[in-house]
């Protein structure tokens, strides 16, 4: 069952109208749900607020008291925030809901949009699912206060130094103006989303909207009506019409991740919008017409799916136009040193820190570490490196890479258990000219296990540090 409850320390929530009864009905609903709101007024209380404490989201209304119906004040304070504080989740709230509104509150930098009167779990599923959804780019951009993509130094650059990276990129780079559809492949945490973003931002596109939905993340029964919109009255509690993702991405961009979720009985509809640009909105028979580039990813194999009936081949074909599989962290190796020092430079420009430079050992840890969890391992092990350097170097010690370290071309497959605990525990000796202090904490065992493993295994070195 989707939960609509923060899962990590209690976020905190701006909600900005000019309505009293409105921020405390919103107060005691986001309260309730484990989140800390904060109450705005005005467009300007809401600055104030944002100049002076920590906000993960705002819930801003469109209508103030000196215009309460064109929402030119809520959309000129979205502009605001999106200059201001990039990267900020902006939900727009009116009474007076209307297809051109919210798609012009998207193009101003709002993330979804909610109308009143609203429904408690729309608000708060909302809520969460656009703070999940941004997760990834939030993190990406601490890194630089300009965006949300990885960046390098030139305007949306892209850290792509490895070959096979190039070849990615410059294979992408090829197709963004011919509206094909793409089809991103890739483990987690090789960065889909990302080149979802370069695409559009390279295409003639980039001024209209780049709209994302993460399949993965909603209900079954809510995904129809998030893609595609819904009526008045076409189901209890439905009080006012719903704009969907592919009317707010008309002219622009629909990234639809982890498609490989999307339900069988839905594929149909997802087919028929991509083929003619065609839906109707749930409860509705009146044929809506959009104009929409779609970016798809996943990290599961869509062929194997497509052969035990469990996705449609007529919606493969029309999604993979032109396919790509973005290669893992370990098969660019050139890419982790840069990779590294920018994710490092960004976490100690937050945290106030002097930039350390990485020494020999810490850079041949992270050159030879698999990292099974891609970029997004490597900047969590960055920004966590950040916070436990100190001095001018850092070291392997500071990466706290738990887990042995052994190259790719190893063969550990003929071995014993313990056989293999001594390769890899020499391997890491070796590795750090024989520092146990850091040997141990590398392998994570104390320095006692360690020692006691090098009689077991009768491993000696005259010149080890001790």
């Amino acid at each position: 069952m989707h939960s609509s409850r923060p899962t990590s320390n209690p976020q905190r929530i701006l909600v900005v109208d000019d309505q009293s009864d409105v921020r405390d009905a919103l107060r005691l609903l986001l309260k309730a749900a484990g989140y800390i709101p904060i109450g705005a007024a005005s467009p300007q209380e809401a600055i104030a607020r944002l100049q002076t404490e920590s906000i993960e989201a705002v819930l801003a209304d469109m209508n103030f008291s000196i215009d309460t119906t064109s929402g030119s004040e809520g959309l000129e304070l979205i502009k605001q925030l999106n200059e201001h504080w990039p990267g900020l989740p902006v939900i727009a709230m009116t009474a007076w809901a209307s297809i051109d509104l919210a798609v012009e509150a998207m193009r101003c930098g709002a993330v979804d949009f909610i109308e009143k009167p609203w429904q408690n779990a729309r608000v708060l599923s909302v809520l969460k699912g656009n703070l999940d959804l941004t997760r990834s780019q939030r993190e990406a951009k601490k890194m630089s206060a300009a965006n949300a993509l990885l960046l390098s130094e030139g305007e949306f650059g892209f850290i792509a130094r490895s070959s096979t990276m190039q070849r990615a990129v410059d294979d992408l780079r090829r197709v963004v103006d011919s509206d094909a559809a793409i089809l991103l492949l890739g483990e987690n945490g090789t960065g889909k989303s990302l080149l979802a973003q370069l695409v559009h931002h390279w295409s003639a596109r980039r001024s209209q909207p780049f709209v994302k939905v993460d399949i993965g993340s909603l209900a079954p029964n809510l995904l129809e009506t998030e893609l595609f919109g819904h009526s008045k009255g076409a189901y209890t509690d439905a009080r006012q019409e719903r704009v969907g993702r592919f009317e707010l991405a008309d002219e622009g961009t629909l990234f639809l991740d982890e498609i490989a979720n999307l339900p069988f009985e839905q594929q149909p509809k997802l087919l028929r919008a991509i083929e003619d640009g065609e839906f109707e909105r749930v409860g509705s028979s009146k044929t809506q017409k959009v104009d929409v580039r779609i970016i798809t990813a996943t990290n599961a194999n869509l062929d194997a799916m497509v052969s035990s009936g469990r996705f449609r081949q007529d919606l493969l074909y029309r999604l993979n136009t032109f396919q790509i599989t973005i290669p893992p962290l370990r098969e660019r190796r050139d890419d982790i040193l840069p990779l590294a020092r920018h994710y490092l430079a960004g976490a100690c420009k937050r945290y106030r820190r002097t930039v350390p430079e990485l020494d020999s050992d810490a850079q041949r840890v992270l050159c030879n570490y698999a990292w099974p969890g891609n970029v997004r391992e490597l900047a969590h092990v960055m920004e966590r490196a950040a916070l436990f350097a100190s001095g001018s170097t850092l070291s392997a010690f500071d990466l706290r890479l738990q887990q042995a370290v052994v190259p790719e071309d190893s063969d550990l497959g003929e071995v014993t258990l313990e056989q293999a605990e001594k390769i890899v525990m020499k391997r890491s000796l070796e590795r750090h000219r024989w520092n146990l202090q850091r040997s141990a904490d590398e392998l994570g065992i104390t320095r006692q296990a360690l020692y006691r493993r090098l009689g077991k295994y009768s491993l000696r070195k005259d010149d080890a540090e001790d």
